[in-house]
């Protein structure tokens, strides 16, 4: 069972995910016109939830699989392999990082 500081933590960030995707829900609502239950908000944060953990379950396995104890963005591309639109826009953000990680290790020198 996990301990009661942890379970806080937890439901912190439950109340946090159901705040933010509250938000975007009630920013789309009044663009389109349309109403959204706090149930469909429940239910849209529980199913998230659920993503989100097993999201860090696969990406935990693939870092430990490697024998390391920290997530790369190997291994979140391995994630996204089977999502094409996904996988690019990933290695997309991936290669201007180290693009401007290599920029920046240039300048103040010399």
């Amino acid at each position: 069972m996990a301990e009661p500081q942890d379970e806080e933590v937890r439901e912190r960030l439950k109340a946090a995910l159901w705040f933010s995707i509250g938000k975007m829900v009630d920013q789309e609502s009044l663009q389109r016109n349309r109403n959204a239950t706090p149930q469909f908000i429940g239910a849209l944060t529980d199913m998230v939830w659920h993503q989100i953990e097993n999201i860090a379950t696969d990406l935990e396995s693939f870092s430990q699989h490697a024998g390391r104890t920290t997530v790369t963005t190997d291994d979140v591309l391995l994630l996204a392999r089977h999502n094409q639109d996904l996988y690019s826009v990933i290695k997309d953000a991936i290669d201007k990082e180290k693009a401007g990680k290599t920029k920046g290790k240039g300048k103040g020198r010399g």
